[in-house]
This record gives structure tokens, sequence and C-alpha cells, in this order.
């Protein structure tokens, strides 16, 4: 598939959930009989009006539809109506905006009028988005030469282009980071296997910073782990998906020293650990996130994240530390000072992610972060994981969501009652039939 449609789905992916979210907290508010959240509101509107309206919707028009005019004058008609749409969009994004501002200052009066023309604006939006995927790009991949798809996926790979560079997807990362933050619980976004960058390189490519050969442990006489091979170069994010039981999380505890191995042999960073008690592993750079993240409920989240540096001691790197965390999970910062406790399951997550990572591990071993957490904040997650990646921060991410990990992975492996069944790049085996079959239900 070229890269850019890779790219274009991933962006109706992310619209369409926005939608929904939209859809969604819109009808909470009216079953509360409350008036919606207008700074929740406004990120949603400010999400779609950049990442629809000022990057999507023109990088389309400039390149995929100007190939697609070339190549299949037929298809004029209905690319006339999209861009048509493209310029009526803003609009009614324009309307809605206002009709929240008289609702929620004269409210209940006005309200109804903002759930029309949110209804509108939904609607309109959804029905270009499902025309585009079956008019457009069937047709593009018909139609479109390979020098003509050369052209497309080399304007989008430009990290320096103003639509779709870097600091752009930096901005709407941002962006989707506040709607989370800002969103109730229980409602928010789906996270999609398209939602991944092209594969990196090979894992194998690199040497690995820890290698585990013939691992098995036993619970009792259950075997668990029946000869796990897996290797993590160092700077790269590896995945391990497969079901519940299957020992995902034995092998992530037989890593750090908390299960004992019963064979095989564990080597990080050049030495062999398999012997060495759990916290010499701490000290030589092994930091895991639990599952089910425990973090020290009745402990402020600050004197968790400070914890989590406790083998180096208070000096000022790690409080320059603890203001990349901040800075990492904005969200921290703002309440530092309550009780872990009291933080919802997705910041709990960002907070047992950030306590693990004030340790400066040289690998960071993550148990099923998304585990009971909403769509929407299933989705920060794992912007979250994507950025420790971006920075060279070395995972071992353990998931039941396979597209999810698998679409950020370098490398993948899946495991089925405690042995390694299959492996390879990430994004490969997205495509494969088996782990479709089996862990994508398609």
């Amino acid at each position: 598939m070229p890269s850019a449609i890779r790219v274009i789905q991933s962006e109706h992916n992310g619209i369409w959930r926005i939608l929904n979210t939209a859809e969604e907290l819109a009808a909470e508010y009216e079953r509360a009989a409350r008036p919606p959240d207008a700074e929740l509101f406004g990120a949603i509107f400010e999400y779609i009006e950049s990442y629809a309206d000022r990057v999507h919707h023109p990088k389309e028009d400039q390149y995929l539809f100007r190939f697609l005019r070339l190549r299949s004058p037929e298809s004029a008609e209905v690319l006339d109506e999209l861009e048509r749409q493209h310029d009526e969009g803003p609009g009614l994004v324009e309307a809605a905006r206002k009709s929240l501002d008289q609702c929620v200052e004269h409210y209940p009066q006005g309200c109804e009028a903002f759930r029309d023309d949110l209804a509108r604006y939904i609607e309109f939006q959804r029905e270009h988005l499902k025309r585009e995927e079956r008019d457009v790009i069937p047709k593009a991949r018909e139609v479109l030469t390979e020098a003509d798809w050369a052209e497309i996926d080399a304007a989008f790979a430009r990290n320096d282009d103003p639509l779709f560079g870097e600091q752009v997807q930096a901005e709407f990362r941002a962006l989707h980071s506040r709607i989370a933050n800002l969103a109730p619980e229980p409602l928010g976004l789906g996270l999609s296997a398209r939602e991944s960058a092209a594969a990196e390189p090979a894992a194998e490519a690199a040497p690995a910073l820890l290698e585990v050969r013939g691992l098995t442990s036993h619970y009792g006489r259950i075997q668990a782990l029946k000869g796990i091979d897996v290797s993590v170069p160092a700077g790269h994010l590896v995945a391990l998906v497969g079901a519940n039981g299957a020992g995902k999380s034995t092998l992530l505890k037989t890593i750090s020293g908390i299960h004992p191995s019963s064979g095989g042999s564990i080597h990080f960073d050049g030495r062999e650990i398999t012997a060495l008690p759990g916290e010499r592993r701490v000290a030589q750079g092994i930091a895991q996130v639990p599952e089910g993240r425990q973090v020290f409920g009745p402990m402020s989240v600050e004197d968790n994240l400070v914890l989590g540096a406790f083998t180096r001691g208070r000096n000022a790197e790690t409080r320059a530390d603890l203001e990349r965390m901040y800075d990492l999970f904005p969200i921290l910062r703002e309440k530092r000072r309550q009780a872990a406790g009291t933080l919802s399951g997705g910041q709990q997550q960002m907070l047992a992610i950030g306590r693990a990572l004030m340790a400066k591990p040289k690998v960071l071993l993550l148990d099923e972060p998304s585990m009971g957490l909403a769509p929407l904040l299933v989705a920060e997650i794992f912007n979250v994981i994507r950025r420790l990646k971006e920075e060279g921060i070395t995972v071992l991410l353990v998931e039941q969501n396979a597209a999810g990990a698998l679409g950020l992975a370098d490398h993948g492996y899946v495991i089925e009652t405690g042995e390694i069944v299959l492996s390879g790049p990430g994004p490969e085996l997205l495509e494969d039939e088996e782990v479709k079959r089996a862990y994508l239900g398609m």
C-alpha cells in the first residue's frame, strides 16, 4: 500500500473518532442536564479546524486529487464535489462554535441550536469521509502510476513540509492529549492499526540490548514459558502480543526478576543477569511498568514520581527529570499535589510510566498499558509510547491490543501458550492472515 494512502486513511480514522467523541459528549451533557464543557468542545473544534481543514484537505487537493484528475477525467465530478465540501466544512464548524458559546452563556436557551449545528457538521463530515474511502481511494489505487505514487509519497514523507511536517504532527498530538485529559473518562477514541509510521528497519538489524534465549519458567508443575527467544535492540520498540494467559506478563516478570526462571538465559547490556536479584536488575537499568499500574494511592503524584528515582537519590539531575516528566505528562503537573489514588485510570497509567522513567532505565518493560482504559485514553497512552519511541527509549511492550502495539513496533512477537509462534517487523505482522484472524478479528 502506498505510504500516502496509509497516512490519509489514518487521518480519516482520527477525524472519525473525534466526531464520535463530540457526538457522545453532546449526548452525555444532554442526559446530565448541564451545559457542555466549552473548553473541551473548543479543543475538539480546534483539532477539527487544524487537522482536517488546515492540513488534511489541502494536501489531498494538492497531491492525490490533482493526480487523480490527470489519470481519471471521469472522476472530475466527484472531486469537484469533495473540494467544494473542503471549502464548506469550516463554515459549519464556525456555526457550531457560535451556537456553543450561546448555549454555555444562556443555558439552557440556545442548546438545541448547538446540538443541531453539531449534528449537522458530524453528518456532513462522516458522509464526506465515506465518499473518499468509497470513490477516491479505490480509484487512485487503480489508475495512478508508480511515478505518481512516488511523487505523492515523497511529498507526504517530507519532514520539513509546513502541511505535514514533524512540527505539525507534534501539534496534533498535543491537541489530542488536551482532548484526552479534558474528556470524561468513559468517553473516547479508539486506536486504529493504521495509525503507525512507516516500518523502521527490522529489530535484528541492531545489536541487542536485551537478549532472551531458551527461557523457561514454571508455576509449580505448570510450565508458563517454553523456551522463549526474544531480542530487543537498543533504541527499538519491540511488541509482544498474545491472548490472555499466553505468558506475556510472566515473561516480563521473569526478565525483571520478579518471577524466577527455570531454564535458559537472559543477557542485558552485554552481561548475563539470569541469576541476578530483581533489585540488582533495576540498578542495571531495567524498569517495569506493571499490569494494573499499581501506583501508591495515598501518596501524592509527585511523591510517586520521586520514588521512581529512589536508587538515584535526590539531586539536581532527578529534579530536572521530574520536570521532564511533567513536560511529557502535563496533566501530572496539574495534579502533582493530589493523592495518586484519586487519578483516573489513564492518568494513573501515565504516572506509572513516569515513575518508571524516573529510574533512568536503559530498557522499559510495559505490561498491558492499555488494559481497562476507555478508548480515548488508550489512544493517548499509545501516543505517549510513540513519543518514547521517538526519543530513542528502548521499550519491550506487552499488549493484548495487537493492532495498536504492532502498529508502533519496530519488531513484534506473537506468543501462544508460552511459545513464540510468529515474529517479524510489526507492520508486516499486522498483514499476516493468522494474526488478523486470531487477534484483529479480521
